[in-house]
């Protein structure tokens, strides 16, 4: 029977915990006729009991699995780490605040299986739940995004779907530091199906996305999938210069026909702040894509683990022990030996 892994990022989320394990479990039960299932807790260096928690659902169900990150990377991280770690031939990703319904996976699985899909995502067609103000942006940003980047982000799009391995392998082999998951999602393609849900309120707790992290992760996307801001401060920069040498014309014929010369000071500092103003809004655009090449350069990793709690490491703990074992039997036979013959 094949597999199915549900990948859930943590951060923080030892309230909801209880009842997302609840929920997600009642999925297992609808689908244990057709899949094995499995769920891969990612626990993002939480700083409250969310470890501890997931390691009592552990010992409770062995169907729950840990990777535990030595400190916050933050979400991307997480969903990379999962992935990464995911032995399902299907795989989910999905929050554990219950926003991301769970028994909508029953009907993501039959999408791919009955229906023939790589992917089957949600989107949202509403937003309870969250400030209005948040919303607009969001909105405008997915707008913003499709328009400057040459990949498809549908607007309403979370990072709740499931995917095939296939598609899961391609999401990997992009292992880029500065992560944005739906970017990625849109640039490796596959045939996807979207379906529709209404957001609901965190069930408990509170969300851990300030509109300060949401801006740089807004920022990270569109500069992670389009390089149409350099092309933009391009044209800025020669529409500037241009009007500049046009004012600069303008003084000179006024100043020979006229005979009106225009004090030099005003004039002066008028083109040094325009042109100024203009140089330093290039170098904060080229600054930031010299500071994501700095960043992949130095090719540190995507996350550290302090804690990897899966059967397949299991196995491999247990395989390293047995090697060392049999590695000291001639050892301790050799010495008993010895002990004999003397």
């Amino acid at each position: 029977m094949k597999r199915l892994t549900a990948v859930v990022p943590c951060f923080n989320e030892e309230e909801v915990l209880p009842m997302f394990y609840e929920e997600i479990m009642n999925v297992a039960e609808c689908l244990k006729n057709e899949v094995e299932f499995e769920v891969l807790f990612v626990n993002d260096g939480s700083t409250d009991g969310t470890l501890q928690e997931i390691r009592k659902l552990r010992e409770r169900d062995k169907r729950v699995k840990l990777v535990s990150f030595s400190r916050n990377f933050g979400k991307e991280a997480a969903m990379y780490a999962g992935l990464e770690h995911s032995t399902g031939d299907f795989v989910a990703i999905l929050d554990a605040d219950l926003q991301h319904p769970p028994k909508m996976l029953i009907e993501m699985y039959h999408g791919i299986v009955l229906e023939g899909y790589d992917s089957v995502a949600a989107k949202r067609v509403t937003r309870d739940g969250e400030p209005k103000i948040r919303s607009f942006f969001s909105k405008k940003f997915y707008n913003i995004l499709c328009k400057l980047s040459k990949i498809e982000i549908v607007e309403g799009s979370v990072d709740y779907r499931l995917m095939t391995r296939q598609m899961v392998k391609a999401v990997l082999s992009m292992s880029e530091r500065n992560r944005f998951t739906k970017g990625i999602f849109g640039w490796v393609g596959f045939h996807t199906k979207w379906i529709a849900y209404e957001n609901v309120e965190r069930a408990a707790g509170q969300t851990k996305w300030s509109f300060w992290k949401l801006f740089k992760y807004s920022l990270e996307g569109i500069i992670g999938f389009s390089t149409a801001p350099l092309a933009i401060s391009s044209i800025l920069g020669l529409a500037f210069c241009g009007f500049s040498v046009l004012a600069i014309i303008y003084i000179v014929i006024k100043t020979i026909i006229w005979g009106d010369p225009t004090s030099g000071w005003p004039s002066l500092a008028c083109i040094i702040l325009m042109v100024g103003g203009i140089q330093l809004f290039c170098m904060g655009i080229l600054g930031q894509y010299m500071g994501k090449t700095y960043i992949e350069v130095k090719n540190r990793p995507i996350y550290l683990a302090s804690l990897v709690e899966t059967e397949e490491e299991q196995d491999d703990r247990m395989s390293e022990a047995n090697q060392k074992q049999d590695e000291m039997l001639p050892e301790t036979i050799s010495k008993a030996t010895n002990k004999e013959i003397t």
